[in-house]
């Protein structure tokens, strides 16, 4: 689900993306000297439209949660973009190029084709390993009173989102008072959250000083749910339907937005 590379973790979708965009990058840079015309920056023109496009793709399907919030737009931080925007950009642009360089269309075509294709193929190959391990892991969380509680217990035939989190993680806070109005808000999803590694004075603490509300609070005292999971990083929320099939997965800080794509998925059309 994400690596650490050093201090910074990184979802497995946006590393495969930043490789793609290095491989372009490279095979841009290659060619660009045998044929001698400058190649890179067209590649990375190409990786800024994908990007713009796929954030207003995403902004425009999930405009009502961003009208009370307009400077929430330009803050990518939620992780928002629409990868069909991003693709129908990137493309649409690389033609655009390839019409009007016409001393950069080999070596342009070949970089940007072998950055799309290792990225496809790379995305789809762990799209089908994750099919096969969605199931809900057999993971017992312990109550702040010290109870043992099992992930199918918390479920009880809802869908299910997990928030794995802590009190010393600046994003884990500032997603709280979305994911907090969610639970009211969304009465037929049971939300859990999953406080890692940290004592119940601290919790307590720390819900008192944000003056917070949270139902479903656990803590998961071994990061046993982070490590089933393929988690390294913080915050990361967690989908499974009413099925208990994990049907999506976000690292990174929630806006209502990201909240709702999320939602959208496990949640019946009646819901």
């Amino acid at each position: 689900m994400s690596v650490s590379i050093g201090p910074l973790s990184l979802s497995i979708g946006h590393l495969l993306l930043v490789m793609a965009f290095g491989l372009a990058l490279l095979v841009g840079g290659v060619l660009g000297r045998k044929y001698r015309v400058p190649v890179a920056g067209s590649v990375a023109d190409i990786f800024v439209v994908a990007m713009l496009s796929a954030r207003i793709g995403f902004v425009t399907s999930y405009f009502e949660h961003y009208r009370n919030d307009l400077l929430g737009i330009i803050d990518i931080r939620d992780g928002g973009f629409d990868v069909l925007w991003g693709v129908i950009g990137a493309i649409v642009f690389t033609g655009f190029l390839l019409w009007r360089r016409k001393a950069q269309r080999k070596p342009l075509a070949t970089a940007a084709l072998t950055g799309a294709l290792f990225w496809a193929a790379t995305a789809g190959t762990i799209t089908l390993i994750e099919q096969q391990a969605r199931g809900m892991p057999e993971i017992t969380l312990r109550s702040l009173n010290g109870e043992l509680v099992s992930m199918n217990q918390l479920a009880q035939g809802k869908p299910l989102v997990v928030n794995l989190w802590a009190t010393w993680c600046p994003p884990c806070i500032r997603e709280m008072p979305v994911l907090e109005e969610a639970q009211h808000i969304y009465k037929d999803v049971a939300f859990v959250f999953a406080n890692q590694r940290e004592q119940p004075e601290t919790i307590h603490s720390f819900l008192e000083d944000n003056r917070l509300n949270l139902n479903n609070l656990y803590r998961d005292d071994q990061a046993q749910l982070a490590r089933a999971v393929g988690s390294n990083g913080l915050p990361t929320t967690l989908f499974y339907n009413a099925q208990g099939q994990l049907i999506d997965s976000h690292m990174g800080e929630l806006s209502r937005a990201t909240l709702a794509r999320g939602l959208e998925k496990i949640r019946t059309p009646e819901e």
